[in-house]
Formats: structure tokens, sequence, C-alpha cells
């Protein structure tokens, strides 16, 4: 019996599970990090600083790592880096008694490299694939550019699940 219970736990401890934050990209000797305003390859405006935004507020949220000025990253312990590396916005229903388009959908693909102050990449991800849909209107009057909204809406998803890959390797 005590060698079948002894198994039963040996078996139980390699079954990969963890507590969340024990599989962390990021060593514990790294307690500042410098979050750079993301680069771009996209022709759509502002997504990267809406990218960098929402990581920033998601790390000051849910890490302890502060956050310092890019202006000289000799002051952080990593730097995590992001880059946009695709946006498009394509028709996806359209209003049968017109014709017109009646909502659209925003696609981005990012990148994110975590590189320690000795030049070691510490964590790398470039299959950020977020998507969100938006309603455009017909009357002119009214109209208000949705896709911006849609764009934090992305950017929000994106900095949860950076962080979350960052922390907990899932």
């Amino acid at each position: 019996m005590p060698l079948l219970l002894s198994a039963m736990l040996l078996s139980a401890t390699g079954c990969g599970y963890h507590v969340a934050g024990s599989a962390t990209h990021i060593p514990a000797a790294v307690r500042t990090l410098a979050v750079p305003t993301f680069s771009t390859r996209a022709q759509q405006y502002r997504t990267e600083t809406v990218f960098t935004d929402a990581v920033i507020h998601e790390l000051n949220t849910r890490t302890r790592y502060r956050i310092v000025s890019t202006d000289d990253p000799e002051k952080s312990d990593a730097i995590l880096m992001g880059t946009i590396l695709s946006q498009t916005i394509a028709p996806l229903t359209y209003d049968a008694s017109s014709g017109a388009t009646s909502s659209y959908l925003v696609t981005v693909q990012a990148k994110v490299v975590l590189t320690g102050r000795d030049g070691r990449v510490l964590y790398s991800n470039d299959k950020f694939l977020f998507r969100d849909q938006f309603q455009s209107t017909q009357d002119l009057s009214a109209f208000v550019q949705e896709d911006g909204p849609a764009v934090k809406r992305i950017g929000r998803d994106f900095a949860q699940a950076v962080v979350s890959d960052l922390l907990n390797s899932f």
C-alpha cells in the first residue's frame, strides 16, 4: 500500500500543473522593466501607442515590476520590445437592402521580445493575433469612426495575453 501511494504521488508531481506565477519567463533578479513604444510595420495610425499603453497598464496593475523610463534603458533589468506586424480592416457583413458594408473586422498581428540587461532573450512570441468587429453606419450625419475603439479593445486583450504568458507560461 505505501508503495502504491508513493507511485501515485510521484506521478501527480510530474503532471505539468503548477502554481500560477511559478513558471514565469522573467528571472527573479528582474525588478524593473523598460517598455519602449512598440514599433510598427502597419500603415494605421497610433496602433503601436495603444498597444504599448495597454501593456504598461497591465504590467502596472498585475505585476510587482517597476516600469522605468525608456530614455535610459540601462536603468532597467529587462526591456520588453513589441512590434505591430500587420493590421487589416476587412468587410465582414453587408446590408441586404443597400449592399453596403455594415460591419468590419479588424485584425492585428504582433510580436513581443523580452531581453535581459545582458542581451539574453528571456521571452519571445511572434504569434499574437487578435480580431475585433465594429459596426459601420450609413447615416453620415451621425457617423462615428469605430475602428479606434476596436483597436483599443484588441490592445487590452493583447496586453492581458502578453502579461499572462510572461507570468504563467500557459
